[in-house]
């Protein structure tokens, strides 16, 4: 029996946080939505960020804001129970919104906390 051929696009795409980096592609095995955090309700206080599992590294600090990257997000919601303010929601329609082009700046940068 003949194993099937495995996309290598398929492979960069599930594959490493690296790899969803350069990429900009979201893992399509991941069927939660991501979350986004809601800046003017946020305290920055950075309990997200270092509640972020590494393997996922998608909460930043761009300028004075805190940001989810949602490619990068696996919506695990780790993140959730440690927010003081609750500002951090669901985001069903990630897909619709373009994140900024500063924000894949952080990544594997010298200001990405989870490298």
């Amino acid at each position: 029996m003949a194993v099937p051929m495995v996309s290598p696009t398929m492979n960069k795409m599930t594959g490493t946080r690296t790899e969803r980096i350069e990429t900009h592609e979201r893992n399509p095995k991941w069927k939660l939505a991501p979350m986004r955090i809601e800046m003017s309700e946020c305290i920055n206080c950075d309990a997200c960020l270092r509640h972020c599992p590494p393997q996922l590294g998608a909460i930043f600090n761009v300028g004075a804001d805190v940001v989810i990257i949602p490619e990068l997000c696996s919506g695990c919601d780790k993140c959730l129970p440690v927010c003081p303010v609750n500002c951090i929601y669901p985001f069903p329609d990630w897909e619709d919104s373009q994140v900024p082009a500063e924000w894949w700046e952080q990544p594997l940068s010298d200001n990405d906390p989870y490298d």
